[in-house]
């Protein structure tokens, strides 16, 4: 075989992989699970697709698709049924082949989540769920959310909160049964508060950034400041620096048991001449004077006193 002929072929491989057509495609799955074509000769219409599947279509007329799309979207590709499944006059056509329509069990988490974020990521919240630690553990918009299945009456979930969360972050379902904890389980308060599911720019998928506390000071105003005289880990490390967010089994969601075992944690000798004063010979640290806080009563940050003794 001469070097053009290996040239030739190479050339012909290329052309076949690349083009739509390819014949090397596979001929059932003939719909890009992202891109809608806007043709409106391939279109039905939903009603055509309530003929064979009248429950799902009547889980979306009780739903909130169908009360949003008509006015923002323009064209057959954005209405209805099809705006998810994508055009069905092939799938009609073939007597319900599906293989001619898009279904969603049959994509990835990846490609099911672009379906959705081809109207969705227009919300701030939704920006970056296509780099959300969800996503990439294959947490997808559809591992949480139900068109025709929600048996949650908030957002389409599939179920209630904070059970849904729990499916997965078991590791932090136990510390909401402590005795100290946010109230999740007593539905006063919501995962989604302080997370956003959808995902941020910040650590943990948190709302705003944990340092300052900008995330707690939204319920813990007294605590925001500024103040003149700064505690030096609530602007370093944040809240969490010296409580668990989550519940614990200390007073006031503490991460030690004592007060003065927080404190001295940075107030050592050994790390005196590092990040924080030692505390003086003079403190009695028997038990009748372990609570810190006796004195430094002000210890998120005081306006008057350097030593935090007060506000």
């Amino acid at each position: 075989m001469s070097h053009l002929d290996t040239v030739a072929q190479l050339a012909f491989c290329l052309t076949a992989l690349l083009l739509p057509g390819s014949l090397f495609a596979d001929k059932g799955q003939n719909l890009d699970p992202v891109q809608q074509p806007s043709d409106p000769a391939l279109y039905v219409g939903a009603d055509t697709c309530k003929t064979c599947h009248q429950a799902e279509g009547a889980s979306y007329d009780r739903g909130a698709h169908w009360r949003t799309e008509a006015g923002k979207r323009k064209g057959p590709q954005w209405q209805g049924c099809e705006a998810c499944h994508g055009p069905g006059k092939a799938h009609v056509d073939s007597g319900g082949d599906p293989t001619k329509i898009i279904r969603f069990t049959a994509l990835s988490e990846k490609q099911t989540s672009e379906r959705c974020l081809a109207c969705h990521e227009k919300s701030e919240s939704h920006q970056n769920f296509m780099r959300s630690p969800h996503l990439a553990n294959g947490v997808g918009c559809t591992t949480c959310h139900s068109i025709h299945a929600s048996k949650s009456g908030h957002d389409l979930l599939v179920s209630a909160p904070p059970g849904l969360c729990y499916g997965c972050h078991r590791d932090v379902e136990p510390d909401f049964s402590k005795p100290e904890h946010h109230r999740v389980n007593e539905g006063l308060m919501s995962c989604t508060d302080c997370h956003n599911p959808h995902s941020s720019f910040l650590p943990h998928n948190l709302r705003t950034s944990d340092w300052q506390g900008q995330v707690c000071t939204k319920c813990h105003v007294d605590t925001a400041g500024p103040f003149v005289f700064e505690h030096a880990p609530l602007k370093e490390q944040g809240c969490t620096a010296c409580h668990n967010p989550h519940g614990s089994t200390n007073p006031h969601l503490l991460t030690r048991p004592q007060v003065n075992q927080v404190c001295l944690e940075c107030h050592s000798t050994i790390l005196a001449r590092s990040i924080a004063p030692g505390i003086p010979t003079f403190h009695n640290q028997a038990q009748k004077y372990s609570q810190c806080t006796l004195c430094h009563t002000a210890v998120h940050g005081s306006n008057t006193d350097p030593t935090l003794f007060k506000r």
